[in-house]
């Protein structure tokens, strides 16, 4: 853990585990905000224009609206989603682990803006710590006297569960969360019907990331407009960027989201390792497109950075030194997505596959020019046919290093000539 801090981590990493600590520090400001005036939650999440930090983007009070518009005595879900399992992220493993009580402050406040009853904490099983701390945590938070005040505002009983996922790197789809949710193996849901609508045993369900539930306290506590002017330009409030390759400091980052890329690698990531140059950056983990030197004054926000053909994603970093072959890394990530798919939809479990097989041959130098013109043709054909993004995402990351480093798949082709012996009776 390291550095710059401006809302999530700071301090919190030493009070966040103690919740009287947490309040003698400041924690649940927002929350009695929040019951002061339950009315005007959604207006202020949507005044600081908080986004979902879990890599859609999407504009959190959209989804809040949605399920404040439902019958306020009827059963309501909130997934705050920590199934984390993407490689080069780790964020909400920290805020997990290290500050529980702004995630459960934040999950309370969206369980009063949109009437919600049933929170569940859906943590990956492999983050332990992480589980300890929230079981730790809620159990706190049933002890606490003015818990009677917030059922009362909510007109019934608030339950708080921590639940493992089930493991699976698909399991973080939330439609995929919520079948989890429900006892059943992760497989993505088609859509419509949304989770809004139609969710944990058919009840309307909200699914939030750990990360975006973790910035509400703070925007109850300080007020939207506090929020806003947080960020760099038109981006508002912080993102946790997760830093890791060929840097000398990597490690998670809270900054002003619309930091730009070279200052993240080179002030806040130590810049490259010694002798190395700067040759790639997978952005918001594998599953999206790749950046280049020529990327690095870009500003990390979901504008900037979609207008560069690329997205922000999870706000993971994956930095590649020249000397790298990035054949090799994209078949390290497409492997990853194949062993991660789910099976239920035949192109993804194999598509994934193939394109797998088509990289390692290319990569390992046994691919041949039918090899790279097939590979190309999968990614032309194979989007949009899953029923969640992970088809895409492998896609999206090949087709990324395609774009940009064609020169390293013709240079990684078989060009032995065929040679055929014949004997002397041939």
């Amino acid at each position: 853990m390291t550095q710059v801090n401006q809302i999530l981590l700071a301090e919190r990493i030493q009070i966040g585990a103690d919740l009287d600590a947490w309040m003698m520090e400041g924690g649940t400001r927002g929350l009695k905000a929040a019951l002061a005036k339950p009315e005007q939650i959604i207006a202020a999440i949507r005044d600081a224009d908080l986004r979902g930090l879990g890599g859609s983007g999407f504009p959190t009070w959209k989804k809040w609206k949605l399920l404040a518009a439902h019958p306020k005595d009827k059963r309501k879900y909130l997934i705050v989603n920590g199934n984390e399992d993407e490689p080069g992220t780790f964020k909400d493993e920290i805020l997990l682990e290290k500050t529980p009580h702004q995630v459960i402050e934040g999950s309370i406040i969206t369980a009063l803006a949109c009437n919600i009853d049933h929170i569940v904490f859906y943590i990956n099983p492999e983050l332990e710590e992480a589980i300890y701390a929230m079981n730790r945590a809620v159990e706190q938070w049933r002890n606490v006297v003015w818990i009677e005040e917030i059922e009362k505002a909510l007109e019934r009983k608030l339950s708080l569960q921590v639940m493992p996922s089930s493991g699976h790197y698909i399991g973080g789809e939330e439609t995929a969360a919520i079948e989890s949710v429900e006892g059943n193996f992760p497989f993505p849901r088609g859509k419509p019907p949304f989770p809004s609508e139609h969710g944990v045993y058919g009840y309307p369900t909200l699914v939030n990331n750990v990360e975006t539930i973790a910035h509400v306290c703070h925007i109850l506590a300080n007020g939207a407009e506090w929020y806003r002017n947080i960020g760099v330009d038109q981006a508002s409030g912080t993102k946790i960027y997760c830093v890791s390759g060929d840097v000398l400091k990597p490690g998670a980052y809270e900054l002003p989201m619309g930091t730009s890329l070279r200052e993240l690698i080179f002030d806040h990531g130590g810049g490259m390792l010694r002798g190395k140059e700067i040759k790639a950056v997978f952005t918001g983990g594998p599953s999206n497109t790749i950046l280049t030197p020529r990327d690095l004054d870009v500003h990390l926000d979901f504008e900037s950075v979609k207008a560069r053909n690329s997205a922000l994603g999870t706000g993971a970093m994956i930095v590649v030194s020249k000397g790298t072959g990035i054949v090799k890394r994209v078949t390290e990530y497409v492997n990853f997505f194949a062993a991660s798919s789910c099976g239920q939809c035949p192109p993804c479990k194999t598509g994934t596959f193939y394109i797998s097989q088509l990289l390692g041959r290319i990569d390992t130098g046994c691919g041949t020019r039918s090899d790279l013109e097939s590979l190309i043709n999968l990614c032309k054909i194979l989007p949009g046919t899953g029923k969640c993004a992970l088809l895409n995402g492998a896609v999206t990351v090949v087709r990324s290093s395609l774009d940009h480093f064609m020169e390293e798949y013709e240079n990684s082709l078989n060009r032995t000539p065929l040679h055929i012996s014949l004997d002397n009776n041939g």
